[in-house]
This record gives C-alpha cells, structure tokens and sequence, in this order.
C-alpha cells in the first residue's frame, strides 16, 4: 500500500554553487561567555531605554485622543461633531506634549545610569 503523508526531509542548506552557509544558529549559546554577552544585550534593549520617537507619540496620541472621544460621547452626551472636533484637538496636543515628557523621563534615566557607572567605577578604584 503507498503512503499517503510524504516522509519528512532535512531541509539542504547548501547552495546551487554548493557552497555551504556556515552561520551561527540563533538556538542554544555555546558558552557561558556567549550565554552572558546575550543577556547583557537583551538587558540593554528593555523598553524605556531607547530614546522617544514622534511615531511613539502620535500612537500614544492617538490612543489617548480615542478615549477622550468615547468619553465625550458617552458621559459627556456631546454630539458626535463637536466630540470629534474636541477630540481631533487634542490629538494635536498630545504628540508634542507626550513626547516633551517621554524625552524628560528618557533624560532623566539615562542621567541616573551615568551616575550609577561613575559611582561603581568610583568603588572599583
């Protein structure tokens, strides 16, 4: 009787030319040196630590203009111009204010991390 599911293949990760492309896997680290470069980059990439973006702030914008949309219809009882109009308003508002507070608290963070390492550098001497 034929089988009717095809038998699974390794993929062949050579090349027409037959050349062989040798690049390092993304799975397990092979060292413990490896494994600590890994977790310090993964650590130096967590959210906050990038420096604030203007399409960070129009979404958040957006998002925060959204709200002030539905409650404008529905506690408010504004008809849907005016609440559009209102909200359209604040959304313009939003995106430099958002991102005046996302670049003070960016700031302010990467001043404490300055700090931080000039404080250990201190103790270490």
């Amino acid at each position: 009787m034929a089988r009717t599911t095809k038998k699974r293949r390794r993929k062949r990760r050579g090349t027409q030319g037959g050349s062989i492309d040798r690049r390092a896997r993304a799975g397990r680290p092979r060292s413990r040196q490896e494994a600590r470069a890994r977790a310090r980059k993964s650590m130096s990439q967590k959210r906050g630590e990038a420096p604030p973006t203007w399409s960070g702030a129009i979404g958040r914008a957006g998002f925060g203009a959204a709200i002030f949309f539905v409650l404008l219809m529905v506690i408010f009882q504004r008809p849907i111009l005016a609440a559009l109009l209102l909200s359209v308003l604040m959304f313009l508002l939003y995106i430099p204010l958002g991102h005046a507070i996302d670049n003070f608290i960016y700031r302010r963070k990467m001043r404490q991390k300055q700090r931080e390492a000039q404080e250990r550098k201190a103790a270490r001497s």
